[in-house]
């Protein structure tokens, strides 16, 4: 009896546990403490945990490949989507019908707020070849800059799919973390007066506009950019199929079910490739003080742009939409609002900044595109 106590105990995950697995579980749940206590973006953060604390499990095999007649673990299957670049782009189809481009259209200016804030992509970029990153892992840690969790997997699994893990997470992270870090920098880059600004309302936009820009946006980023096609077409494919307003089925399946079930799915096998002895590293510290310079860099590209305007406009424009210029739909968005909310209850900016917002996640696809041309 003692035997087979002992080989039972032998045999389990208990036996097997190391202290890189030991501090991952408590990382994870750490995570989950997070997403689902503090609320911090629980539709990602929480399947990204879960799948880091069961690849960490000791002889869970989640991850573990085919050998012989034994079949892979789930998330290895699950992973193939991420691995092979499908679950991105139709992250990218289902925000594109989810999201409203009328304050883009109606404000075509705010695309240059988008613009400025990739200035933290390359920022963080050229700080890591400094650190000696190759450049292939300097452009997959840059991309974390535009807080656009979707095209930093897209990017990171075509340059240095060994940073994966690590970048997918801090990504996802700042991208929760956006109420924390934004308003600081925002207070800090502005003055009272400014932040008191209230922007007049916007022109209406026809419903023939909103459904020639994402063919023309396609064409045009596709030309000139072949390798932001994907991403960028997916965009907006799924912004014609929301304004045409003839195919409610796709519109309803794509902004609820499919969305849903990609997230879950993207957010598993990713959270299961941090497995310790990659996610523990100096280089995962490294990936995760540059994700936050680079997107620290884009708030305050995009502010010090919006100060710009600001003064060319004759206090017309209030700076803090730039802030929003980042990839962060519609978070950063929300709090360029209440910022606004909190100098004057009267201004209301949510849909001034949704068009930096929506021309941030077109400048990240970009941005994206571009790196992938050079280094891919």
């Amino acid at each position: 009896m003692l035997k087979i106590i002992g080989e039972l105990i032998s045999s389990s995950g208990f036996a097997a546990m190391t202290i890189q697995n030991f501090i991952m579980i408590v990382l994870a749940c750490s995570f989950l403490y997070l997403g689902i206590k503090k609320q911090y973006e629980p539709y990602l953060m929480v399947p990204i945990a879960f799948g880091m604390l069961l690849a960490n499990l000791p002889l869970s095999g989640v991850m573990s490949k085919a050998t012989g007649s034994d079949p892979a673990g789930l998330i290895y299957y699950l992973y193939q989507g991420t691995k092979l670049g499908i679950y991105p782009p139709l992250i990218f189809l289902c925000l594109g019908i989810s999201t409203d481009f009328g304050p883009l259209i109606a404000n075509p200016k705010t695309l240059l707020l988008g613009g400025a804030a990739q200035l933290g992509i390359f920022s963080a970029f050229f700080i890591a070849i400094l650190f000696g990153m190759t450049p292939e892992e300097a452009a997959s840690i840059g991309i974390i800059g535009g807080a656009d969790g979707p095209t930093a997997i897209f990017t990171t699994t075509r340059l240095a799919p060994h940073l994966l893990s690590a970048i997918a997470i801090a990504a996802y992270s700042y991208m929760a973390l956006v109420p924390v870090i934004q308003p600081p920098i925002i207070r800090i880059l502005t003055t009272k007066k400014e932040r008191q600004v209230v922007m007049k309302e916007q022109r209406k936009v026809s419903q023939t506009e909103k459904i020639v820009f994402p063919i023309v946006v396609t064409i045009l980023v596709s030309l000139i950019v072949p390798s932001a096609t994907t991403l960028v077409g997916m965009l907006m494919l799924g912004n014609l199929l929301r304004e045409i307003k003839i195919v409610p089925l796709l519109t309803t399946a794509l902004s609820n079910s499919m969305m849903y079930i990609i997230t879950i799915l993207l957010g598993v096998s990713v959270g299961a490739t941090a497995k310790g002895e990659i996610f523990l590293s100096p280089s995962t510290i490294l990936i995760i003080g540059l994700g936050l310079v680079a997107f620290s860099i884009g708030t305050a590209s995009g502010v010090l742009l919006g100060k710009l305007m600001y003064r060319l406009s004759g206090g017309k424009i209030n700076p803090m939409i730039g802030a929003a210029g980042v990839s962060a739909v519609p978070m950063a968005a929300r709090v360029v609002h209440k910022e606004g909310q909190l100098e004057n209850p009267s201004n209301f900016l949510l849909m001034h900044a949704m068009g930096p917002n929506v021309a941030g996640v077109i400048g990240s696809a970009v941005v994206a595109g571009v790196l992938l041309a050079m280094f891919a």
